[in-house]
């Protein structure tokens, strides 16, 4: 069954500032939450679909195995190379059972782990959010780990009033990694999607449930962005997250709201890495 985009991680050596650099572009950020091994996250929310804006605040409490290994210390060392991408997160139904899918076609990296927070409403109140995710691996991608994600409370996560942003944007429309040979990945995405990848130029995509994948070279990337890709020297690298703006008249505002000259290619208005914390941000009409 295919699946849909669920999160991507947006890791950050600071945290407080990523969170500005959001609302300054007209994103509802969420409050400020901790892991038990250590990460900080906020969250900005769009309906399905969320950015995790990520850093590890509190590294002696890294252990060595479950999330805390997958999750803190992959990104304590993500972070000691660059910031930007580090994690693209599909959603799950039955995580144990997309464990036991890519196990199957030889991508798993984990057994199914789950996780629960305290969250908050927006009255204050408490409630309870929990997590099941499942890890696979593509092993010409070190800088990018996958995962699937179920959540056993949605109702307690998902929020409209958290899903409204000032510059219009509605929903996710794709995210884009970059490697110098995409094709070598193709299997890999396919066996972690679920879902069948069409060929392009430079390429291929795969139209998921919900957004885009996308696996361009680092020249197409440029070409089509207008901005510099990841260097792939090491491998894959996540590069960009497609946003989708209900109100075009918006678009030209974007960068101006945070400070920032942007960028425009087309009708998209484009923050590069530079400007947003090692990723790419990409924002584009509503089709």
């Amino acid at each position: 069954m295919p699946r849909g985009l669920d999160h991507i991680v947006h890791a950050v050596r600071d945290l407080d500032a990523a969170a500005e650099l959001y609302r300054s572009l007209g994103f509802t950020v969420g409050a400020r939450n901790r892991h038990p091994w250590g990460t900080h996250n906020y969250l900005v929310q769009l309906p399905g679909f969320f950015i995790e804006l990520l850093t590890l605040a509190e590294p002696a409490k890294l252990g060595d195995h479950g999330f805390s290994k997958m999750f803190g210390s992959y990104n304590r060392d993500f972070l000691e190379r660059h910031e930007g991408l580090s994690l693209l997160i599909l959603e799950s139904r039955d995580a144990a059972a997309d464990e036991a899918a890519f196990r199957a076609a030889g991508i798993g990296a984990s057994e199914t782990m789950r996780f629960e927070r305290e969250g908050r409403r927006p009255d204050g109140s408490a409630v309870k959010v929990a997590f099941s995710l499942a890890f696979a691996s593509d092993t010409l991608a070190p800088d990018i780990h996958f995962a699937v994600c179920q959540q056993h409370y949605p109702e307690n996560f998902w929020n409209p009033a958290f899903q409204k942003h000032a510059n219009g944007a509605t929903a996710v429309a794709g995210v884009v990694a970059v490697a110098g040979e995409p094709e070598q990945h193709r299997a890999f995405m396919q066996a972690f999607a679920g879902a069948h990848a069409t060929s392009t130029e430079y390429g291929f995509s795969i139209a998921t449930p919900r957004g885009a994948i996308e696996m361009i070279t680092p020249a197409a990337f440029l070409h089509r962005f207008g901005v510099a890709a990841p260097d792939v020297a090491s491998g894959a690298r996540l590069a960009a997250i497609r946003f989708s703006v209900a109100d075009a008249s918006l678009l030209q505002d974007v960068p101006e709201l945070a400070g920032i000259a942007g960028l425009y290619a087309g009708n998209s208005a484009i923050i590069g890495a530079e400007d947003a914390m090692g990723a790419v941000l990409v924002f584009e009409p509503k089709g």
